[in-house]
């Protein structure tokens, strides 16, 4: 291979980091105005049908925001170079929950150009995350991404954990909780908190790209239906957001992070609270042992997400 350099990413890096991603879309679409799928160049499309193909790194404006944020300490951003281009991108959120997750770093992007997959760049990205993660003295290193473990052999990669992405009806419910709006964005608020629903990637990873309002200027983004609160039941304390579907306005992503073990009467209020705010369906990846709390009618909704991680 040429001169491979892998290094933390600055804002310079933006326009080759979404360059990186867009060039792995082979066909730019959207809804017309009578519902049926275009095809369209890519100049044509908003900021945010670009960002329904594949999130803020799908246009140099949104991936800008997104890079700034995790640079003024939401996250560490990465970036592998060839002779001075850049052919690879990741992205890494140092996290203390309970067990099994413990004080880790989670690797919620690890992407490669496809002219570059299998040479080796994979691999140093793993082993730039693990070296950051020794430096943060974490107890391990954790990702969603089981292809991955090919490109670090050597390490003893083990399953951690496997959520169900599951939707179930929003009912009114018989119990007494209180949910107050709150918009303090500061992730220190979940330090050491679980998040039995809506755990894709990690709970810190979760918070700091969903909480804090940073879409207010895109439009289509600015739109979307969001609701963050702050719940109490039965004296404790938890956070849910609600984030509206693009595509069912009556359908809700639920994301919930929570300092105890989740509860029937948690499961009921945030039910409630979605019927009352007007959803008639929640979805969200649910951890285990939460999801027998949701009762009988809950239904899957895409895949499973399976954590694994390589203990240091």
């Amino acid at each position: 291979m040429d001169s491979l350099l892998v290094r933390a990413a600055t804002l310079d890096d933006t326009a080759a980091i979404a360059a990186l991603h867009t060039a792995a879309i082979e066909r730019w679409q959207r809804l017309n105005e009578q519902g049926d799928v275009e095809d369209v160049p890519y100049s044509r499309l908003t900021l945010f049908e670009r960002w329904l193909h594949g999130g803020p790194w799908m246009s140099v404006e949104t991936c800008a925001v997104h890079l700034t944020h995790l640079l003024r300490g939401a996250g560490f951003p990465i970036v592998a170079e060839v002779d001075g281009r850049v052919v690879g991108h990741a992205e890494a959120f140092h996290g203390e929950e309970p067990p099994p997750f413990g004080n880790h770093l989670h690797i919620s992007v690890l992407y490669v150009h496809a002219d570059r997959a299998g040479q080796g760049v994979e691999r140093a990205l793993l082993e730039y995350s693990a070296a950051l993660a020794r430096e943060l003295k974490c107890q391990r290193v954790c990702l969603a991404s089981p292809e991955a473990q090919e490109f670090y052999a050597g390490v003893d990669w083990r399953l951690l954990s496997s959520s169900r992405h599951i939707n179930w009806p929003a009912r009114p419910g018989q119990v007494f909780y209180q949910a107050v709006p709150h918009l303090e964005s500061s992730p220190a608020q979940i330090r050491g908190w679980a998040m039995p629903l809506g755990r894709r990637q990690s709970a810190w990873q979760e918070w700091v790209t969903r909480w804090p309002d940073l879409w207010a200027a895109v439009p289509g983004l600015r739109e979307q239906r969001i609701e963050r609160l702050r719940f109490m039941v039965a004296g404790s304390p938890f956070f849910v957001m609600y984030a509206q579907s693009p595509y069912e306005p009556r359908w809700t992503s639920v994301y919930l992070w929570s300092a105890t073990p989740p509860t029937g009467p948690m499961m009921t209020a945030v039910s409630d609270q979605a019927y009352k705010l007007g959803y008639r369906r929640l979805d969200a990846v649910v951890a285990e042992g939460a999801e027998r709390l949701l009762g009988a009618d809950v239904e899957p909704e895409g895949a499973n997400q399976e954590i694994y991680c390589f203990d240091l």
